[in-house]
């Protein structure tokens, strides 16, 4: 009497750049914290898509299975350091609009002051400033995240001329304290700038 053996069951294949299952929210995570770290060390332009999967320890396949090109990677590593700032908006709605000069203005310092957010803050404007690809992906996600979000407050025909002016006060300002590290600015106290900013920001915002 004969027998035959059932062979023996094989694992299906998976293409190559394609992650276990199970595996992909950690990997995709993983990644962009590489991603992050690459960009604040390196800037955009010395930054490769090999290396940012090298230091995820993955497949450079990986990365573009997950984000595409180096250009999309870019732009997922700031909506995630960008998070906290697009919840400006609310920030600035939550009181009156007399005061939103001043909560607007509390609210991005302090989103500067943070080191946790500073360090990715501070590569992202630096790859803009140095790169025309890095400063078209910054334009696109604040115009459409936070300053459209802002001046939807804004109840003015110009709101978002509005919007821009405040938030070119507020940039400038940041760049010049954080970035180039201008004094007295640099070093001033935070309150004795926003007493002196605020006032300015609300004028951009709801003046006449």
């Amino acid at each position: 009497m004969s027998s035959t053996s059932e062979p023996a069951a094989v694992p299906p294949r998976r293409g190559r750049g394609r992650p276990p299952r199970g595996e992909s929210t950690d990997t995709r995570d993983r990644i962009l914290t590489a991603a992050r770290e690459e960009f604040s060390e390196r800037g955009y332009e010395k930054t490769s898509v090999r290396g940012i999967a090298k230091a995820a320890g993955v497949d450079s396949a990986l990365v573009h299975h997950y984000f595409g090109t180096k250009e999309q990677v870019f732009e997922a590593a700031i909506e995630v350091a960008f998070a906290p700032a697009f919840n400006a908006p609310g920030a600035v709605a939550d009181g009156p609009l007399d005061g939103v000069g001043e909560r607007l203005t509390r609210f991005i310092f302090g989103i500067w002051e943070n080191p946790t957010t500073r360090t990715p803050l501070l590569a992202i404007v630096r790859s803009a400033v140095n790169n025309d690809t890095a400063a078209a992906v910054f334009r696109r996600l604040i115009g459409a995240q936070l300053l459209r979000r802002v001046a939807a407050q804004v109840e003015r025909e110009d709101a978002e001329l509005r919007a821009e002016l405040a938030a070119a006060q507020l940039v400038g300002c940041a760049m010049l304290r954080y970035v180039i590290k201008v004094e007295p600015l640099a070093s001033a106290d935070l309150e004795q700038i926003v007493a002196r900013v605020a006032p300015v920001v609300q004028g951009h915002l709801t003046a006449p």
